[in-house]
């Protein structure tokens, strides 16, 4: 189903606000966690090192939906949800911030394919 370029327009820049707002508020707590390089660190858990692993890609795919809204809103689905999935099996914990990244990636999907080229 097509949507009218107006709404269309509004949801892509509703996307890149929200982006952008997150990305300037994220990356400071990922470099302040100390060593955000995956598995270096003995004391890091399991899920510790895997989110050190979706975290680059989540502010790399943020970043990219600016250009290329239908390759980042794919790699922010799936590297989340993976992350919320194994979340949830092995500490039985549902992380509801990462519903944010998940909806922008939602956001730059709906965009991307209702792009008129």
């Amino acid at each position: 189903m097509k949507v009218e370029q107006s709404k269309i327009k509004i949801i892509k820049w509703t996307a890149r606000i929200l982006a952008l707002g997150l990305l300037l508020f994220s990356l400071p707590f990922y470099f302040g966690y100390g060593n955000p390089i995956p598995f270096l660190n003995p004391d890091y858990s399991f899920l510790d090192n895997l989110w050190l692993l979706i975290f680059p890609l989540v502010f790399i795919s943020l970043a990219l939906g600016w250009k290329y809204e239908k390759i980042a809103g794919y790699l922010l689905i799936i590297s989340i949800s993976t992350g919320l999935l194994a979340t949830v099996i092995i500490e039985n914990e549902f992380i509801f911030e990462m519903i944010i990244p998940l909806f922008i990636g939602i956001l730059y999907l709906i965009t991307a394919f209702n792009k008129n080229n």
